[in-house]
């Protein structure tokens, strides 16, 4: 839930910094571009820390090399992050976050449907996490 709150919380701080004159955050575009980068900074951040043992876990035993996958995921998010943000990449950016989401989407439902924990507290069930995930496929998809 974390990224999702971050999503909506950075959105909002960006917007009204558009607001009060801030003309980089003009309107909602660069403010969901924004939004979308701290975002995925903050998943990719825990593809290398305390959570990254949970992620792991996550991969669906069909994958070779989880840890492996782990971190190339984490790579490709921080790469979206700051793909997003430029006008040249950001809509390559956005197809390419796109893609990812929907192919980390199985790890969400192995850590759904065997009840894992990120962090010591329990991932969401099912279909809260198939809700999050369109969020964040609409956002990044938006914001490209």
């Amino acid at each position: 839930m974390v990224p999702f709150y971050a999503l909506v919380v950075s959105f909002l701080l960006f917007w009204v910094l558009g607001l009060f004159g801030w003309s980089y955050f003009d309107g909602w575009h660069s403010p969901l571009q924004g939004a979308v980068a701290v975002m995925l900074l903050i998943t990719a951040s825990a593809h290398w820390g305390k959570r990254r043992p949970d992620l792991i876990r996550m991969v669906p035993v069909a994958f070779p090399k989880p840890d492996w996958i782990v971190t190339a995921t984490g790579w490709l998010e921080i790469a979206g992050a700051v793909g997003i943000l430029f006008p040249a990449t950001s809509r390559a950016a956005s197809v390419c976050l796109a893609v990812l989401l929907v192919a980390m989407f199985p790890a969400n439902v192995r850590a759904a449907r065997e009840r894992l924990t990120i962090g010591g507290k329990p991932t969401p069930r099912l279909l809260v996490r198939t809700l999050l995930q369109l969020v964040f496929l609409a956002a990044v998809l938006f914001a490209g």
